[in-house]
């Protein structure tokens, strides 16, 4: 049986068996319309009046669909845009929990969802090929659930766009509404209209739905409609460039008068954002004043509106949602470069943030794992701790869409596209995938859950030779970064010898000692037979590379502890010199040079590498997939990816030295390498509360403020041999600048 017809086989098995669990308690049913298809790009209004002879003090919704939903209660809007893109397992979908007791009253209610089907596959969502309702509300009294007793029309006013559609990655489509197939007030409570009864479709685990995975992330932040910070004209006086406050997702809206049959266009200045077409919408209008807002979301700098003669714009405005977590963390120091470059960083992180992490939010909006180590990464000092479980949600979705051979991939969910990047897998797996998800947040809750699969991953997919070396795999796509200058068997086996490491970790807490011992082994073989295999006297290079010294290849060298510190002046020489690493590899080699405790030289590099992008477009609030754009970038040249953002990480845990030294900053150290600067703040989030530094130098003396949270303990390095061990509470402390 070759591995494809291994695959169906696993998707019929389970398929079988999410329906043979359908009888597991759900009493709702899977509901539509007669007529519906189940076409590209469908919307569903459904309605349900229920009365109540009293509310309950709380009332959970479950509530699933495929792909979005809208949910009113008594003509009040309860959720704007629930759901997530479906995919937890290849026969999974996700559903949302939402308390609706607030929102009821006594006697007569009136629940409605719009519900939009993606109705494709895309990068990062596998399509059931059903648009439909599950909905289940039960309580002591009280049954509400989705069956033939709901109304449900198909919502012609939303339709698809002509050409050009966008990209084959998303899968989300156009939006055109045409407002004169508006069912006026469907969805509140005075409604005189009537839809057509519902129907059913499924049992609610049945196929082509699958097993039922409660959502584990919150419900999106919503911002609010605001108006935008600027508006001006374009030279012909046809299109509206409106100004948002940075780069965020956002929904149009639009109050206009004119009269019906008008075509207004409605993008942003990201349309063709990575070279691709990506999402826009038209509205066409009725008669009159009328009001629209666009739910499928776009991003970028600016929204414009093309609108055509004979219609008078009244009012715009824009929402921004996002996922639900603040901006809690911070850096200052006395450069201003690097307080921009912190900045941006942290908004590329956020943009990039949904129903997972993302590579762009534009192009793409795809769960790529090399990313999301980054993206990770950066999340624990820039924002609050409920951003942690973002990561989680992704690391289950990476491991449960693991192939029947064993092998990763991403990015996942997979409607459209499987590829393995084998490095980009070892990343995720290793030490500052998964080992840094865990170590960082605390929480341990899914090691266990996914040990067995990265077992077998990194022993049974990934093999080594007599010597122990990890024999390098091309997968289906053998990528170590973009760019040139790539010595792919030098950074195979750091890759490598890192996920062994953090699997080490794993299997030590799980009680596994047998496979800590294995992984032991194999880590001692690579530690004896990599110098041997790649050192060459001033640099680490493979025999067969013939490119110039890769500076990617030294610094996983030096970050993962295979570089002994009898090479770091040598190496150093080498990260001076060199400058092949896009920005998502950039991050490591900046973290390289800290570890050879080269502060100054880091933040030199740090600043001539990110210069243009930050000098040359002080316009943008995010950072790029290459070093510019256009022919300075790489793979399409998105403006706001967030692998990029990697100085954010380094600045506030190397430049002020904060940095766990048990899972979630039970205990911590603070180790500052300031290098030349004169002040340098940062604050971070943690769930035992803030950790908060400023740093003050003064000739050969720093002056440190610390904020110690409660029930924790702070380690501070006073001098390389000599440190103090701090309690809960503010502190002032001297330390020597010359320490590192």
């Amino acid at each position: 049986m070759n591995s494809m017809k291994k695959y169906l086989f696993v998707l019929l098995l389970l398929g079988c068996l999410a329906t043979l669990h359908a009888r597991s308690g759900w009493k709702a049913h899977w509901i539509n319309t007669e007529e519906c298809q189940s076409a590209t790009n469908t919307w569903l209004a459904f309605r349900k009046t229920v009365n109540l002879e009293s509310v309950p003090q709380s009332l959970s919704a479950k509530i699933a669909v495929d792909s979005k939903y809208w949910l009113w209660i008594n003509g009040k809007l309860v959720v704007f845009e629930g759901g997530l893109k479906r995919g937890p397992s290849p026969v999974g979908i996700y559903y949302d929990t939402i308390d609706i007791a607030p929102y009821l009253s006594n006697g007569q209610n009136v629940i409605a969802l719009l519900v939009w089907h993606f109705g494709k596959n895309g990068f990062s969502h596998a399509n059931s090929g059903t648009a439909a309702l599950l909905f289940e509300a039960i309580a002591p009294g009280i049954e509400i659930i989705s069956d033939r007793s709901w109304d449900c029309a198909l919502y012609k006013a939303y339709q698809n766009t002509e050409e050009p559609f966008p990209n084959f990655r998303l899968p989300e489509s156009n939006i055109r509404f045409d407002a004169r197939n508006e069912i006026a007030g469907w969805n509140q409570l005075g409604f005189k209209g009537k839809l057509p009864q519902a129907t059913i479709v499924s049992e609610a685990e049945a196929a082509p739905f699958g097993e039922l995975v409660e959502r584990p992330i919150p419900q999106w932040k919503d911002y609010g409609l605001k108006p935008y910070v600027t508006t001006r004209k374009s030279v012909k006086g046809d299109t509206l460039f409106c100004q948002l406050p940075y780069n965020c997702q956002v929904t149009p809206y639009l109050k206009v008068r004119a009269k019906a049959g008008k075509t207004i266009h409605i993008l942003t200045d990201n349309y063709q954002g990575g070279s691709a077409n990506n999402v826009r919408a038209e509205y066409i209008t009725k008669d009159g004043i009328q009001e629209y807002e666009n739910y499928g979301w776009m991003n970028g700098h600016h929204v414009l509106y093309v609108i055509p003669e004979g219609v008078n714009v009244i009012d715009l405005k824009f929402r921004e949602t996002g996922y639900d977590a603040e901006f809690t963390g911070n850096f200052h120091c006395n450069d201003s470069f690097l307080n921009e470059l912190w900045k941006r960083s942290a908004r590329t992180l956020y943009v990039t943030m949904r129903d997972s992490y993302m590579d762009c939010p534009d192009r793409e909006r795809a769960q790529w794992w090399g990313d999301e180590v980054n993206e990770l990464g950066e999340s624990f000092y820039a924002l609050s701790p409920s951003s942690h479980k973002l990561a989680v949600k992704g690391i289950y979705e990476l491991m449960n869409w693991q192939r029947p051979d064993g092998v990763i991939f991403s990015p996942a969910p997979a409607g459209n596209y499987r590829a393995e990047l084998p490095l980009q897998m070892l990343a995720s797996v290793g030490w500052y995938g998964f080992h840094t998800q865990y170590y960082y947040s605390g929480d341990s809750s899914f090691v266990s859950k996914v040990y067995d699969r990265v077992h077998h991953y990194l022993h049974k997919v990934w093999k080594t030779a007599p010597d122990g070396l990890a024999i390098s795999r091309a997968g289906d796509w053998s990528w170590g970064d973009w760019g040139d200058n790539i010595d792919m068997e030098v950074l195979t086996n750091c890759w490598y010898y890192l996920a062994l490491k953090a699997e080490r970790a794993f299997a030590l807490q799980l009680g596994k000692t047998s496979d800590a011992e294995q992984d032991a082994r194999m880590m001692e073989a690579i530690e004896k037979n990599f110098d041997k295999a790649f050192w060459n006297g001033t640099a680490y290079r493979s025999p067969q590379y013939r490119g110039e010294t890769d500076d990617r290849a030294q610094a996983m060298a030096i970050v993962s502890g295979l570089a002994s510190k009898d090479k770091y002046k040598a190496l150093a020489q080498v990260l001076e010199k060199e400058r092949h690493a896009s920005p998502y590899m950039e991050k490591y080699v900046l973290e390289a040079l800290f570890v050879m405790d080269e502060p100054v030289l880091a933040m030199e590099r740090m600043k001539g590498r990110y210069k243009k992008m930050i000098d040359s477009y002080p316009h943008y609030t995010t950072l790029f997939e290459g070093w510019g754009i256009g022919d300075d970038g790489f793979g399409g040249g998105t403006i706001n990816h967030a692998w990029s953002g990697g100085p954010l990480t380094i600045l506030s845990q190397k430049v002020c030295g904060i940095a766990p030294t048990s899972p979630g900053f039970k205990t911590f150290q603070v180790r500052p390498q300031m290098g030349n600067l004169r002040e340098a703040s940062a604050t971070i989030d943690t769930n035992y509360g803030k950790i908060s530094v400023e740093l003050m130098r003064n000739g050969s003396k720093i002056t440190m403020n610390l904020s110690v949270p409660s029930g924790t303990k702070a380690e501070i390095y006073l001098s390389k041999r000599k440190t103090k061990t701090l309690e809960s509470g503010n502190h002032t402390l001297s330390i020597s600048a010359n320490t590192f």
